[in-house]
């Protein structure tokens, strides 16, 4: 009886595994149905032609203060651009990284990550800089920056 019990309690187990499997089971999606149920922002998306273009590293500001480093903000950022644009944007990632931190550092300088410096205007300041120099560098291909990550830590 003993040796009995693994071997049921085995075939109890694999039978309810397989139920659970076919209850849980969905059915294939045709590729008609698909294309039925795209979301209205999947069309917009198409329709302005853009993508989103993460930079592969982090940004790291250091705001100083009284000739000391006060603090330390760390900020990810992504570039709206045309659809097609993503290789180029990482063609020219080094030099884009070099004219963004000279806006940021820049920003860091004027006092820009001071205080309650995620106040909308301060941020809307800060992407419109970012934006006007990846333009400079990119043209048209760029529609905006994106700030993703933001965090500051003080000393």
């Amino acid at each position: 009886m003993l040796k009995i019990l693994p071997l049921l309690l085995l075939l109890v187990g694999a039978g309810a595994g397989i139920a659970a499997g076919r209850f849980m089971a969905h059915e294939p999606v045709s590729d008609e149905a698909m294309e039925s149920k795209e979301t209205p922002g999947h069309e917009e998306e198409e329709a302005g032609q853009t993508e989103f273009v993460k930079l592969n590293n982090q940004f790291v500001v250091p705001v100083v203060q009284a000739d000391r480093v006060a603090a330390l903000v760390v900020m990810s950022l992504s570039l709206e651009t045309k659809t097609g644009a993503r290789e180029r944007v990482f063609e020219r990632e080094p030099k884009l990284r070099d004219l963004f931190l000279r806006v940021l550092f820049d920003h860091a300088n004027m006092g820009g990550f001071d205080g309650s410096f995620t106040r909308p205007g301060k941020l809307d300041i800060l992407r419109q800089s970012l934006a006007d120099v990846a333009q400079k560098e990119l043209g048209d291909d760029v529609e905006s920056v994106l700030i993703t990550d933001i965090a500051r830590q003080d000393n």
